[in-house]
């Protein structure tokens, strides 16, 4: 937002209060999503771990 350039606290805790509620959605919509369509849910997860076990640390 160029109208606060100054990083108050306030406009701080509302963009945390902001991210934290876009957060929950995402989340609510992921689980929706898998709900609705459990063999793309499935492939995903299968996606999910192949990725973690090739990650090297």
């Amino acid at each position: 937002m160029p109208e606060d350039d100054d990083e108050t606290p306030e406009s701080t805790a509302q963009r945390r209060a902001r991210r934290a509620q876009f957060l929950r959605d995402l989340h609510e919509a992921r689980e929706l999503r898998d709900r609705v369509q459990p063999r793309r849910a499935r492939a995903a997860r299968m996606r999910q771990q192949m990725r973690m076990r090739t990650f090297r640390w």
